[in-house]
């Protein structure tokens, strides 16, 4: 009777604590929405809807539990020029569009791609995520006066000291409605967030895009659709293997990219914009103590409840109350331990992690900034693939025998051509291929060139030591199969 009553009390602390999260979450999402209609373009209510459609949707059918999907700057940015050369009903059918592109990128498994992305690229994502939410906030302060500066303070200290005293509240719920209640009652002139935007009661409902359906509407949609897709599909990815490490859990990175195309798909049937993965305010579902799925959707579920009932109660809360939290999420979003890490790592592969953050911070685009850094980490890659190198020796019967080391595909192959003595060399030369991998084509015509340069010469070549694969790949390039012993090692060929 006592293990039931506890297992019942720890599931009520438990729903209490997604609810309480969800909500602090929802608080933290509104005055973003409103920011990312202004970059947009759009009506407040259409980046409003967008949260709450993509938390509720994303909560029931994606594969990250905890984590928090919604309106995004980054997406933001992509959708401003079709706003302005076509209109917002455009921007619906992009949206949908977007859904469905992300939704087929789940069924054929294309999202095991985004796997290539390098450890050093996601710490500079992060990174560059972190100091971009801080100056975001520092932006907030110009022309408010220094009760903005002392309620922001107070918010930090609530924000850290709050969790000493108990962790059954979420501290950061507790600042905002401490700051809340202390502007209301002092008539602080400060900034609020119904200066952000205009807030109504309307509700969203379910809406067809205006437009032709045509191969003309099609052809204006896709590009920002395929942007819209992926740069949301690598956010939202690289959030949810960042709330895979805090949480040390594992989750379906396939079910999640279906879950992203499934959220958007609706939100553009309900008048909202493409949305994806939030690290911040992800972040701050996790330090409020939420690892379900309910969190989630009471964000979405609180946050359509505060524009129709609490409207102007929400419109009240300072902004520095909100400052003061997303200030503690950029640096619980900065990766400090990368830092440690980038001592002890090798120069070329330490570049990487900050080339990505200011790509990131110069260009304000995360996906700009991450791509950026893939390339280099695919080059230094390349280049340290490529150090194809031979030793030689001479054997008991006069031959000379190569022993290659690395790695022949394209990038080597024309530095492993010339790595022969062709002129000076035995009459006869073995070539020791146990170190060593035969990739491509390009590697299987290099051997036969230098076959070919050494019979030129009068001289024998026997290859030894390739692996199945290898042997396959250089066969195919025409090299007689009587001068390739699959599997012999140098010292068997006399």
């Amino acid at each position: 009777m006592f293990k039931l009553k506890l297992k019942k009390n720890l599931r009520l602390s438990t729903i209490q604590t997604e609810i309480l999260a969800g909500a602090t979450v929802a608080l933290a999402l509104i005055p973003e929405s409103l920011a990312f209609a202004a970059i947009a373009k759009v009506n407040p209510m259409v980046a409003l809807y967008t949260s709450f459609c993509m938390a509720v949707v994303i909560s029931l059918v994606g594969g990250r539990p905890a984590m928090i999907s919604a309106a995004t700057g980054s997406m933001a940015l992509l959708m401003t020029t079709l706003v302005a050369k076509h209109g917002v009903e455009y921007l619906f059918a992009a949206t949908i569009l977007t859904g469905i592109i992300q939704f087929l990128i789940g069924v054929f498994k294309l999202e095991r791609f985004f796997s290539f992305i390098p450890q050093s690229a996601i710490a500079g994502f992060v990174n560059a995520l972190g100091i971009l939410i801080f100056i975001a906030q520092l932006s907030l302060f110009a022309g408010e006066p220094w009760q903005m500066y002392v309620m922001v303070a107070v918010t930090l200290a609530i924000v850290y000291l709050f969790p000493r005293i108990t962790k059954s509240i979420p501290s950061p719920l507790i600042a905002i409605i401490t700051m809340t209640l202390v502007a209301i009652a002092m008539d602080l002139d400060i900034r609020r967030v119904g200066d952000i935007g205009e807030i109504t009661r309307n509700l969203p409902v379910l809406h067809v895009p205006q437009v032709s359906f045509s191969i003309e509407t099609l052809l204006i949609i896709l590009p920002y659709s395929l942007t819209l897709a992926i740069v949301g599909l690598l956010e939202s990815l690289l959030t949810a293997a960042l709330v895979d490490d805090l949480t040390e859990t594992r989750t379906s990175k396939n079910r999640e990219t279906k879950g992203q195309g499934i959220a958007n798909v609706i939100t553009g049937f309900m008048g909202g914009m493409a949305g994806c993965g939030m690290v911040g305010q992800s972040i701050i579902n996790h330090r409020c103590g939420a690892k379900g799925r309910l969190s989630t959707f009471v964000s979405g579920a609180f946050l359509l409840f505060s524009i129709f009932v609490l409207r102007d109660i929400v419109q009240q809360i300072p902004m520095a109350a909100l400052v003061g939290v997303m200030i503690m999420v950029s640096f619980e979003t900065f990766d400090w331990n990368s830092l440690k890490i980038l001592r002890k790592t090798p120069l070329p592969e330490a570049l990487v992690m900050p080339f990505t953050v200011i790509v990131s911070l110069t260009t304000h685009d995360l996906a700009q900034g991450v791509l950026a850094g893939v390339i280099l980490n695919l080059l230094i890659f390349g280049w340290q693939a490529a150090q194809v190198r031979a030793t030689a020796t001479i054997a008991r019967d006069e031959h000379k025998v190569y022993y290659i080391h690395g790695q022949l595909f394209f990038g080597s192959a024309n530095h492993f051509v010339e790595l022969f003595d062709y002129a000076r060399d035995t009459d006869k030369v073995v070539i020791d291929f146990h170190r060593s991998h035969v990739w491509d084509q390009a590697a299987a015509n290099a051997i036969a060139k230098v076959i070919s340069k050494y019979h030129r010469l009068g001289k024998h070549v026997t290859i030894v030591g390739l692996n199945q694969e290898s042997h396959n790949n250089v066969c195919k390039s025409g090299v007689p199969e009587d001068l390739v012993n699959f599997g012999s090692s140098s010292s068997q060929v006399a």
